[in-house]
């Protein structure tokens, strides 16, 4: 293991991944990094500018205005959370060139967190958690402990249905499942750091779990491959 715990956690859209991420972080004491929203990002950018995501060009300059003006606190717009900044983030992610830009960026966050954070906040650190699509293949494949949380397809579409609805947004279930279904196909499929469990992750099923049993879940599966005690 390494001087700091580095945990992989990969996995679709809503399959609780995103929630198990902030709470073992929490749980934890973490430094955690949404990486999906790096490539949120870079879509929103994409849709500000009328860019054309089928234009490899277009998405190389989006990404690295970026790069450019990178801060923790331009990961913190509201847009980012949207399903347009999704389905952005997908389209724009098939680019070999684009992932590569924004590789270095994650890895230097996983080695070096106090950089993007408040003193006070890293002073405590126990390690970092990166969430994201490719963690265990590309990112860090070398993680103490890889996770690849998943969920039926239904049961996902469901929780994202909740979701919008809950934040006032009309939209429908089939609408949300055939978006679903898509983003998976372009994630599965791309030729540059496709969406894949690591060889060595455990899977994590949340279909039938609450947070709460995926917490526990995970934090046994972290503790039996990291050889710690978690309190």
């Amino acid at each position: 293991m390494s001087e700091k715990l580095v945990i992989a956690l990969d996995g679709p859209a809503a399959s609780g991944k995103g929630t198990l991420g902030r709470a073992l972080s929490d749980k934890m004491g973490l430094a955690y990094f949404d990486t999906g929203k790096l490539y949120r990002a870079v879509g929103m950018r994409m849709i500000d500018t009328d860019s054309d995501f089928d234009n490899e060009n277009d998405v190389l300059s989006a990404t690295d205005w970026l790069v450019e003006h990178f801060t923790p606190e331009l990961l913190q717009d509201a847009r980012l959370k949207s399903d347009e900044a999704g389905v952005g983030a997908s389209k724009s992610g098939k680019y070999g060139a684009m992932r590569s830009k924004l590789l270095e960026l994650q890895r230097d966050f996983a080695k070096n967190p106090q950089n993007y954070l408040d003193e006070h906040t890293a002073s405590g650190l126990h390690g970092v958690l990166l969430d994201g699509r490719d963690i265990g293949t590309v990112v860090c494949p070398d993680a103490d402990v890889k996770l690849f949380v998943t969920a039926d397809i239904e049961k996902r579409a469901e929780r994202r249905l909740k979701e919008l609805q809950n934040n006032g947004v009309e939209v429908t279930y089939s609408d949300i499942l055939a978006d679903m279904k898509a983003r998976d196909a372009r994630d599965a499929s791309r030729e540059a750091a496709p969406m894949l469990a690591a060889d060595d992750a455990v899977v994590v099923d949340t279909s039938e779990m609450t947070p709460a049993d995926a917490l526990a879940k995970s934090l046994e599966i972290i503790a039996d491959k990291a050889g710690i005690t978690i309190e």
